[in-house]
């Protein structure tokens, strides 16, 4: 997104840990605010387990600011630690990013299982908006597979997105900390992730 995580006074982490107001970054980026974050997250991850009412901290941050955006999107880490459970409990829906390779595709299930301990306890409005299928090569066999596995086994959860292609395109646009629409307006995987976004925006939230 362009911020130096460095330089950074403020971030999420004191919002969820000191209960301080959430710090929204004074400049939009894109046409998109951003509350930052950098490695004091890693602390969080360390202090929030003892922390009282913990799983509530950042939907209780988000409250005050809710009424201000159309969408607030929450980039969870990739495990299913303390972190993505204060994002499960905060959001209103959840969309599964699920890398085209059969071990990323097998830990879909443990996903589904913590999804269902969320609803039962924390959040019994969450919904599942859809899985995108991410980082695939057409080319090799096995992916191919992952993808009809995808198709088959998930489609009566969610919907399953147009899978986005494997491009070193993506880490060239993050090496210059800017989105890859404004790296490569017209790269192939925007088509897709186009479509994602205009459906997405008719989510009732």
């Amino acid at each position: 997104m362009g911020v130096d995580p460095e330089s950074l006074e403020k971030t999420l982490y004191n919002a969820i840990i000191d209960e301080e107001p959430l710090f929204i970054y004074p400049e939009t980026i894109h046409e998109m605010n951003l509350v930052p974050t950098n490695i004091t997250l890693s602390a969080a991850e360390l202090l929030l387990p003892t922390a009282d009412a913990r799983e509530y901290r950042l939907k209780e941050a988000l409250a005050p600011i809710k009424p201000e955006f159309d969408f607030i999107l929450i980039d969870c880490p990739p495990s299913l630690g303390i972190l993505s459970i204060l994002s499960l409990t905060a959001a209103t829906h959840l969309v599964v990013p699920i890398q085209c390779q059969f071990k990323s595709f097998l830990g879909t299930d443990l996903l589904l299982d913590t999804v269902g301990r969320v609803r039962k306890k924390l959040n019994k409005n969450l919904e599942i908006a859809g899985f995108i299928p991410t980082m695939l090569d057409s080319r090799t066999a096995q992916e191919t597979r992952t993808v009809n596995a995808i198709q088959d086994q998930l489609s009566q959860i969610a919907t399953i997105y147009p899978a986005i292609p494997k491009s070193i395109a993506f880490a060239d646009a993050s090496e210059r900390r800017i989105p890859l629409a404004v790296y490569d307006k017209n790269h192939a995987a925007l088509k897709a992730m186009n479509k994602i976004v205009k459906d997405l925006e008719k989510l009732k939230v």
